[in-house]
């Protein structure tokens, strides 16, 4: 398949900081270069740090969405809001986009109408090694669409990953209360959900230059609390009754497991309003991931 100089106008990247201005500029700059003619929006989680001075100064050609408070991974949501391009690419403050990349994603979403997110693949630093999860999305169990782009997943990595926005809108985007650490979990089973697909497409590739301003305590707190929401929110109750007894256990051992499952408590009242849970067919596939990937009922 053929895809023709269409980024342009057929992608949106939008951009999520939060007090970051340096490693942002660095990243909307490689973006710009390798991506030129594509449309950016960096959306601001209430830095303090004149991050969205310096974006309006350095690079005029970035639109802005200032927020008054971190709202995380949402935040990409009102970014997707305000494009106005059929498919929009998600970037962090330390990622962008290979040259040619959105190129190829346009060509194959404009090729694949039930394609609602395409997975990159994700070289990480300076030494460009593989993201592990790609390896993972490469091996998935899952049944392939006829004609699909790559192997069918349920899962992505945000900074890797360019959406269909009509669909992610549909769906709700990122959930407000998830933040950022295994937010994308939830909105992909939404998706499938849906009746979208989801896919991992080798040859459209993205580059993560993680940041060194980070607090992995907090980061793998909010993961292993979003985990369990997600089970809760979604999966059978054979599946939360495991996962949770699972949690409890490394609660004992870890303190920052223990953190993830007292937050995940604390909001249990919401998620028990909010619960929905899963068809029998979804929540095989997801099953048939797990198995293959040794991972326990949460995936």
């Amino acid at each position: 398949m053929s895809a023709g100089p269409r980024a342009g106008d057929r992608v949106t990247v939008v951009v999520v900081t939060r007090d970051r201005a340096g490693e942002l500029s660095r990243s909307l700059t490689e973006l710009r270069r390798r991506s030129p003619g594509v449309p950016v929006i960096v959306v601001d989680n209430g830095s303090s740090d004149g991050t969205a001075e310096m974006v309006r100064r350095r690079h005029p050609g970035v639109a802005v969405i200032a927020l008054a408070d971190n709202r995380g991974g949402a935040g990409r949501t009102c970014g997707v809001l305000a494009a106005r391009t059929p498919y929009v690419a998600f970037a962090d403050d330390d990622s962008w986009w290979a040259e040619g990349a959105l190129d190829r994603a346009a060509g194959v979403l404009d090729h694949e109408p039930r394609l609602a997110v395409l997975a990159a693949r994700v070289l990480v630093g300076p030494g460009e090694e593989e993201d592990p999860t790609c390896a993972a999305m490469a091996a998935s169990p899952l049944p392939r669409d006829g004609g699909a782009a790559g192997p069918a997943v349920l899962g992505f990595l945000a900074c890797g990953a360019v959406v269909r926005r009509d669909a992610f809108l549909a769906a709700g985007g990122f959930h407000a209360r998830f933040g950022i650490g295994g937010e994308e979990a939830l909105l992909a089973v939404d998706l499938a959900a849906g009746g979208w697909l989801l896919a991992y497409v080798q040859t459209v590739v993205a580059h993560h230059h993680p940041s060194t301003r980070r607090d992995p305590g907090a980061r793998r707190r909010r993961e292993v609390r979003n985990r369990l929401w997600v089970v809760w929110l979604r999966r059978p109750l054979d599946a939360v009754l495991v996962e949770t007894a699972a949690a409890a256990r490394a609660a004992l051992a870890h303190p920052a497991a223990r953190g993830g499952f007292v937050a995940a408590v604390a909001g249990l009242p919401w998620v028990l309003r909010e619960r929905r849970a899963i068809g029998p067919v979804l929540e095989g596939r997801l099953r048939l991931l797990e198995a293959a990937s040794g991972v326990g009922p949460a995936g």
